[in-house]
């Protein structure tokens, strides 16, 4: 259980001006100091190239809190004594300085509260510059203590198998990994969470989770936004390595893993290891078959038109990047053995939802007649991410009246419905983790790398062999059609969240 009452903590924040920052971090961390998960002694040490007083830093900060935290704009009172905490060090992270002057705050903090404090140094930057910081934090001995210091690093962890290889190499030999928390925000989002507590709380699901009930799976990451202002960096990334390789690949564990012996982070994160590990692995041949890639042109979006990838800020004209991708996976383990799992995420879709569907095998013998049948469908077990929180377990019930007539009935679990009250951000949730030493929802080195070299076939044939007819999906549809053609071989099809469900947010 986590405890409110932790010890000092220090955030040191690389990058703090940023957008990041701004918009999730200390949004995240202030309103963990509202709901009194922030110990009594805490402080937040922001460091970055731009020159700013304390006054101006707190100011830029409260400015991203009343835009963009789920609470709203901040009460005078409390932002007061939170932001009394805040400090600024305008810092080079290149000069060793820097880091000597971090030393001597932390040193003065310690001193000053006459306790060790967890120090966490966050690297809100691009990963050009996580080796940097890293070696400075060695070379100045600002992370010696294992118990005591943590570095948090966003993704991407690397861009392919060999720099994921190299980063987690310089990092291993500076830190233990029991002090580094790759984040991925999808695994701190509630619904994300519930799938262990859905799974592993309940014995009714066990015994028809497996291949003799599931006939299939589902999971699609879908966006009706395009890459905006992130051209420059989408161009070296795409969808495949910037939402497979970690959000898509980790949902997909969760669903497929082995129930771990308890919850302790190495424990459950063992388990998603053997998952990436007992996937098939793609053949040359299979590639062309079994993953598809496309690239959105202009269109329509809710009224508005809106250019095609290859228009946007910052790309190539010619562009070979996928918007959108889709694939076919195995898990080769007695559990998984012949179900496929498919996957799809993309850009300008025609909505914005994080699904998984999970669909189970027919009824082996219909003894209804057929009048009665004319709208069967097989059961199916759905869990919203978003635009809702929910999991819905659609099921065969009998139509009111005198004839006998079957229809799908939806049995939901609607959080907003439940429980009445907000739901945490994921950075609420993975922030505090890292304060109490928890690694459950973070990815380990050996994980990051079996995920890395699963899709690096796919990777490597795409980059050699440019796309010849790019692009090949408008906005506001739900992909190419040979996305389609990737399920319907299998005679299934992509599922979408009823109309119903779909948000305007």
């Amino acid at each position: 259980m986590k405890n409110s009452k932790s010890q000092p903590v220090i955030f040191v924040i690389f990058g703090a001006t940023g957008d990041l920052n701004w918009r999730k971090i200390n949004p995240a961390l202030y309103n963990l100091f509202l709901d009194k998960w922030m110990p009594e002694q805490f402080a937040i040490i922001g460091t970055g190239r731009t020159e700013y007083s304390d006054k101006d830093f707190r100011k830029k900060l409260l400015e991203g809190v009343n835009k963009f935290s789920r609470k709203g704009e901040a009460e005078k009172t409390a932002w007061e004594k939170y932001a009394n905490n805040i400090t600024y060090q305008a810092a080079d992270i290149n000069d060793s300085k820097a880091y000597q002057d971090l030393g001597a705050n932390i040193n003065a903090l310690k001193k000053e509260w006459g306790q060790e404090p967890v120090v966490i140094f966050y690297m809100a930057v691009a990963s050009d510059f996580f080796p940097t910081i890293a070696e400075n934090l060695k070379k100045n001995k600002l992370a010696q203590r294992a118990d005591m210091a943590r570095i948090v690093i966003e993704k991407p962890f690397g861009t392919d198998l060999e720099s994921a290889k190299a980063l987690n190499k310089l990092l291993c030999d500076i830190f233990d990994e029991k002090q580094i928390y790759r984040i991925d925000h999808y695994l701190g989002k509630e619904t994300v969470q519930n799938i262990l507590a859905f799974r592993f709380a309940n014995s009714i699901l066990e015994p028809i989770w497996n291949r003799n009930y599931i006939q299939h799976v589902q999971l699609s990451v879908t966006e009706q936004l395009g890459v905006g202002s992130r051209g420059g960096y989408y161009e070296g990334s795409g969808a495949l390595r910037d939402m497979v390789q970690n959000h898509v690949l980790q949902l997909l564990c969760l669903i497929a893993m082995e129930t771990p012996i308890n919850f302790e982070a190495d424990e459950v994160r063992n388990r998603k290891v053997d998952v990436l590990r007992s996937m098939r692995p793609f053949k040359p041949e299979d590639i062309k078959r079994n993953a598809v890639r496309g690239q959105y042109g202009e269109g329509w979006i809710e009224g508005e038109k809106v250019p095609g990838y290859r228009e946007e800020s910052s790309v190539d004209a010619h562009s070979n990047t996928e918007t959108f991708a889709a694939l076919k996976f195995f898990v080769d383990n007695w559990r998984w053995d012949g179900v496929p799992f498919y996957v799809r995420t993309g850009k300008r879709l025609h909505q914005s939802a994080s699904v998984i569907s999970i669909q189970f095998r027919d009824v082996p013998h219909k003894v209804f007649p057929e009048e009665a049948i004319d709208n069967w469908r097989q059961n199916r077990l759905i869990i919203s991410i978003q635009p809702e929180m929910s999991i819905r377990l659609q099921v065969q019930a009998k139509r009111p009246g005198l004839d006998m007539v079957l229809n799908t009935v939806d049995m939901v679990f609607n959080y907003d419905e439940t429980y009445g009250q907000e739901t945490p951000e994921a950075y609420e949730t993975l922030l505090l983790d890292t304060m109490m030493g928890d690694q459950t929802l973070f990815m380990r080195g050996d994980q990051v790398e079996a995920a890395w070299e699963l899709l690096m076939p796919v990777l490597q044939s795409w980059e050699t062999k440019p796309s010849l007819d790019f692009p090949n999906y408008s906005a506001d549809s739900w992909g190419p059609e040979t996305a389609e053609a990737l399920i319907a071989r299998d005679g299934f099809h992509w599922f979408a969240l009823p109309s119903s469900t779909k948000s305007t947010r």
